[in-house]
């Protein structure tokens, strides 16, 4: 098969197309014909050398696809050859086939087509997993997402509204802040002109957000503190503004805030598989009644990997980029 292979560490210009040895897959695994991947932060990071992949993932990058299933290991029973699917990978999504563990595999969602499947698997395991199974956000509650008009953001506003959630996002322009007004937020803050901070006070009466989650991490860090509400809880998925930072103890006290951090691509294929289950039951039939909708920003063809992380790294899209071998 044809997969994109990081030659070596560095710029976009390292992932190459080349032929390589289709993936073997072991009992509880099966094989899927990749109908499309999609890019996400950690794609560009490993392509740099900072974010390998676990142990036993697939070198090559790629954490979602959608497809047809090609085999089945002799332990699964949910799938079958031929049934189109969409799935969270360890790695591997960008290239004809990959393997994955049966229970990382989700069905294509009612009312969306095989391609455009491949838009939510990481998206709706990332918000779905930190946002509400561990933050417990709320209907009645707020909700502020940091980089609302990226893929993990353009989903999180979604599934708050849903969640019946008055949602807050930052973003970078105004073509971005509009999107998101679309898609259902409550208050949108241009984080170039406006401090959000103040923001989120002023739409608050003083109380600040019930839940952030954010991807800057370090850069945020104190301001994220300073936006929450008594028994706030700020959710830390990203570095993209520094992994180091200084904080007063004694500042989470008062208002009795949790700082909570996760990975996705780090976590147990137990974990996964319980995370997979409870975004089946619980996001899945929010896409089939239209409430979720994929946001995606452009195709391009596998062969040009390069130019998508390039898309990605400008931080020009809004929405999710694919690919499609």
């Amino acid at each position: 098969m044809r997969a994109i292979v990081i030659t070596q560490p560095g710029g976009p210009e390292v992932l190459q197309l080349q032929e390589v040895e289709d993936p073997q897959i072991n009992d509880d695994e099966v094989l899927i014909k990749v109908e499309a991947t999609a890019l996400n932060r950690a794609d560009t990071l490993q392509r740099k050398g900072s974010y390998p992949p676990p142990k036993g993932a697939s070198p090559y990058p790629g954490l979602e696809c959608s497809g047809t299933i090609l085999s089945v290991g002799k332990n699964v029973s949910r799938w079958k050859v031929g049934d189109q699917v969409c799935a969270l990978l360890g790695g591997g999504g960008y290239a004809e086939k990959v393997a994955v563990p049966a229970g990382q595999v989700l069905p294509v969602p009612s009312g969306v087509s095989l391609k455009d499947a491949a838009a939510f698997p990481e998206v709706a395991c990332t918000v779905w997993s930190t946002v509400f199974m561990t933050s417990h956000l709320s209907p009645g509650e707020s909700f502020l997402v940091h980089g609302g008009s990226s893929g993990i953001g353009t989903f999180a506003i979604q599934m708050g509204k849903c969640q019946g959630v008055r949602v807050f996002v930052t973003a970078g322009s105004e073509e971005k802040l509009a999107v998101c007004k679309d898609l259902g937020a409550d208050v949108c803050i241009n984080y170039k002109t406006e401090d959000f901070v103040a923001r989120v006070k002023e739409e608050t009466g003083g109380k600040g957000v019930d839940v952030i989650l954010d991807c800057m991490g370090a850069s945020y860090f104190q301001r994220n503190l300073d936006s929450l509400n008594i028994d706030g809880r700020l959710f830390i998925i990203g570095t993209q503004g520094g992994a180091k930072t200084e904080l007063n103890i004694t500042s989470l006290f008062a208002r009795r805030l949790t700082v909570q951090a996760a990975g996705l691509r780090s976590r147990s294929t137990e974990n996964k598989v319980l995370i997979v289950s409870e975004v089946e039951k619980n996001v899945w039939p929010a896409i089939a009644v239209g409430k979720v909708k994929p946001v995606i920003y452009k195709y391009l063809p596998l062969c040009e990997a390069a130019e998508a992380h390039q898309h990605m790294e400008s931080s020009q899209h809004i929405g999710k980029i694919m690919l499609v071998p």
